[in-house]
């Protein structure tokens, strides 16, 4: 009889403690419970983008914190966007990096995740709200202005120039618009901006676009594109219409494609952004709006000039992406 009480007091203290190992296990698991950050981008085929990613999940590893990273198949799906962010949002993470294909169309959304206590991070394009903590992005107008001094250099400081942008709507569409088209009529008189055309970042419809002003304007000086996609649309336009070497290309972004470009002679030169850089600092300041840091309006991730003289300069490459 002894044996057996001294049996179920010892299974009964065992039992307990078990209990309490479980009880311990709990507290810790909630304590070292994953952040979750969800970053919803402007696309995915573009290979910036893909160094966007690259620079996000780097900064979730560095940062212990889980990172997803998505876009639509365009950037011209702004619905299908729309669509990413809900998801992204009903999943509850503790922040979110948005990079707005249209600056209005998500600030219902916006509003509630503020209204969830979701912090969000802007990157790439802000959008007309105040809702976001911070955006991490390049100075598109600065970077566009310096796009249009090295136009203006290359064809002699007058002619005929054109852009083809990825669009109107997004922030970014409008600040390198805005950028180049600003700095030539401010700074150089005998330049003339005869067309300004939008292809979603297509290259296919910008291929086309840049025929068309070809064809209408056929003593164009220069064109620039104002993203990855513009400028390889540009580029095949020009090649197109035999117009090689008579028309002067100035790009943005860089990719395989475009340093090819400029390694051959087709395009003049391009302003490229610090993508990986863009996609660290977005992660970074999510989790520092987790712990309620207080966090700058905006964080520039820098920009760079380069051409055929600087590609393979180490500074350059560093932030050139293929």
């Amino acid at each position: 009889m002894i044996q057996r009480r001294a049996l179920t007091t010892a299974l009964g203290s065992l039992f307990g403690a078990a209990l309490i190992g479980l009880g311990a296990a709990s507290v810790a698991q909630a304590q070292t419970q994953e952040v979750y950050i969800p970053l919803v981008s402007k696309g995915f085929q573009h290979q910036f983008w893909q160094a966007v990613k690259l620079g996000a999940e780097q900064a979730g590893k560095d940062l212990k914190v889980k990172v997803s990273f998505e876009g639509p198949e365009s950037e011209s799906m702004v619905d299908k966007q729309i669509d990413m962010l809900s998801a992204a949002l009903a999943k509850k993470p503790q922040a979110i990096g948005f990079a707005a294909l249209d600056s209005q169309a998500a600030i219902p959304l916006l509003k509630k995740a503020q209204a969830a206590k979701i912090p969000v991070v802007a990157f790439d394009s802000g959008v007309d709200s105040d809702i976001p903590v911070t955006t991490t992005s390049t100075d598109n107008k600065a970077a566009a202005a310096l796009a249009a001094d090295k136009m203006a250099e290359l064809i002699g400081k007058s002619g005929e120039v054109a852009l083809v942008v990825h669009d109107q709507t997004s922030r970014t569409g409008m600040d390198r618009r805005d950028g180049f088209v600003n700095r030539i009529k401010s700074t150089y008189p005998n330049i003339k901006i005869v067309s300004v055309q939008y292809g979603g970042g297509d290259q296919l419809k910008s291929t086309e676009i840049t025929k068309s002003i070809l064809q209408a304007s056929p003593n164009l000086k220069g064109i620039f594109g104002a993203n990855e996609g513009s400028a390889i649309g540009v580029v095949n336009g020009v090649k197109e219409m035999k117009r090689n070497g008579k028309v002067i290309i100035i790009g943005y972004d860089s990719g395989k494609q475009q340093k090819n470009a400029i390694m051959d002679g087709s395009m003049a030169g391009a302003i490229t952004q610090n993508p990986v850089g863009m996609g660290y600092k977005t992660v970074e300041m999510a989790v520092k709006a987790t712990k309620g840091e207080k966090l700058p309006k905006v964080v520039d991730t820098g920009f760079y000039w380069y051409d055929k003289t600087n590609i393979a300069d180490p500074k350059i490459a560093a932030v050139l992406y293929d």
